[in-house]
């Protein structure tokens, strides 16, 4: 379990998450992306960029 870093609400996250896994938080929906496993640490996630079809 870990913590919203946008805010704060208990994340439960499931058995078979994978490094650079994009979650939501279900609380305030923000995309967080998990960077770590050991020690388990999410932060939020990078925006997609437009790219104008180039």
């Amino acid at each position: 379990m870990i913590k919203c870093k946008e805010c704060g609400s208990e994340i439960v996250l499931p058995n078979d998450v994978v490094e650079n896994e994009i979650i939501d938080c279900e609380a305030c929906g923000i995309e967080l992306e998990v960077v770590s496993l050991d020690p388990l640490e999410v932060d939020l996630a990078p925006e997609e960029q437009e790219d104008w079809g180039e």
